[in-house]
């Protein structure tokens, strides 16, 4: 069989992968690429002073905020997990995380001004929905105080949700404080693989938080799955994957299950001997591709997929689609605000990340310190690569001669490591190259960070 990949392409821009190799070729794990440089190329050389610095300069910039809040409680561990997360069983465990929120909020208010528009808004976690509705609403209230949140119809104000800590009062409470899209996470239905990963989730659950979120109008609803889990088969997955097709979401994620146990202390406890066989992984993406094409959905990049009328499919094809610290977004480029322990922020020409330990990041904080731990600042080279990373990944192209324009420079040959790097890719039919111009092929959607890794000047 031909190494190239590219085979069965179909109109919603998706392939099938038919070479068994191209994944251990092209490893599907990685950095996300959802800014750039990425957080492990951060040091200790920024403080709480760069970042201040860095607010005024992003004041005078005159671009629209997004604010990320990580809400790091869930009630029970996931085996699969390895986000910055703690385990609690009491919502009164995170009183006094809320309350270190609240301060960070208030430092960093005072070099921000109010008058910017919150255009973008996301709670990720841990479990956002860990928190109560009290509490939830305490949140947004604070937010409101410290930034002043956007009524705007246009504004993106989206949370994740999980159905075992949700319900339709939930919603309905979320919709009241402004959110109008929700993203909740499913993982698989199948439940042998929830039990593989300690994750009790019946079907129903779910069902009734979409039903419940389609009634209230939500603009938009994304669904979160996970591909190579312990037990999962390619008749599990696509059984799984119909009934949530059935389900009519918007937005479609099949994340990638990376297992490394030697870094997340949770994925200790899944066997290894359980997880299914790269040939067996490689079906159940076939599957997938397979299935979301008949479905009309299209493949927007690496892991997600759209529905053709959901804003970020077309704002794709008329080439505005932009991509920061909360993933690919319809919105124009704003810059980032990250709250929360080990929450990044992208602004002012500066790169920065807070303590990934909850008691590093709440002793800095009492200090009266802005909790900087790590960061970056950002030189040209930087912003040319994350320029061209960026553009590579919302549009599945990239012209070296306009991006050498933009940056007054030859791109080729400031760039020819990158495309050196690119070869293999596009000897394996990820990538064409036609001169000045690069374009990513169907297959290459589902790599596309890997091929933006050639850009990265750090990547191995």
């Amino acid at each position: 069989m031909s190494a190239r990949a590219v085979v069965d392409d179909r109109p919603s821009g998706t392939a099938l992968i038919r070479d068994a190799g191209l994944l251990r070729r092209h490893a599907a794990g990685g950095p996300r690429y959802t800014s750039y440089p990425t957080a492990d190329s951060f040091t200790t050389d920024v403080s709480d002073e760069d970042l201040t610095a860095a607010l005024a300069r992003s004041n005078a910039g005159g671009q629209g905020l997004s604010l990320y809040v990580h809400v790091p409680f869930c009630r029970q561990s996931c085996h699969h997990c390895a986000c910055t997360r703690v385990t609690a069983e009491n919502t009164r465990r995170a009183e006094p995380y809320l309350s270190r929120l609240d301060r960070e909020m208030v430092l960093t208010s005072r070099h921000l001004d109010g008058a910017r528009e919150i255009m973008q808004l996301h709670w990720g976690g841990g479990t956002p929905t860990f928190l109560t509705l009290d509490q939830m609403s305490d949140l947004i209230d604070r937010l409101d105080a410290r930034f002043g949140l956007s009524g705007s119809r246009q504004r993106d104000y989206s949370i994740k949700v999980d159905p075992r800590e949700a319900d339709v009062f939930t919603l309905r409470h979320l919709q009241a404080l402004g959110f109008n899209r929700l993203s909740l996470s499913v993982l698989d239905l199948d439940p042998r693989v929830q039990r593989a990963i300690n994750r009790h989730q019946p079907r129903v659950l779910t069902e009734q938080l979409i039903d419940e979120a389609h009634r209230l109008g939500f603009r938009s609803l994304g669904l979160e799955l996970i591909h190579g889990l312990p037990r999962q088969t390619r008749e599990s997955f696509a059984e799984t994957l119909e009934q949530v097709i059935a389900m009519a979401p918007a937005r479609l994620s099949l994340f990638h299950y990376d297992h490394r146990p030697e870094r997340f202390t949770a994925q200790r406890r899944i066997q290894a001997e359980e997880l299914p066989p790269r040939g067996e992984q490689l079906a159940i993406i076939d599957t997938a591709l397979a299935r979301l094409a008949d479905a009309g959905y299209v493949h927007i990049g690496m892991e997600l997929f759209a529905r053709p009328e959901d804003p970020l499919a077309a704002a794709q094809a008329r080439g505005l689609l932009s991509r920061n610290l909360n993933g690919y977004s319809a919105l124009a480029p704003c810059d980032h605000l990250g709250l929360g322990v080990g929450a990044q922020s992208r602004l002012g020409g500066i790169a920065t990340r807070n303590p990934m330990a909850l008691d590093d990041y709440e002793a800095r904080l009492d200090a009266g310190q802005l909790p900087v731990e790590r960061g970056r600042r950002l030189t040209d080279d930087d912003r040319l690569r994350a320029r061209a990373i960026e553009r590579l990944m919302c549009d599945m192209r990239l012209d070296l001669a306009a991006l050498g324009q933009e940056f007054g420079l030859d791109a080729g040959a400031h760039l020819s490591d990158a495309l050196a790097r690119l070869a293999s890719a596009e000897r394996d039919g990820l990538v064409k190259r036609r001169g000045q111009r690069l374009e990513v092929t169907p297959t290459g959607r589902l790599l596309v960070h890997r091929l933006a890794a050639a850009f990265d000047a750090r990547a191995v």
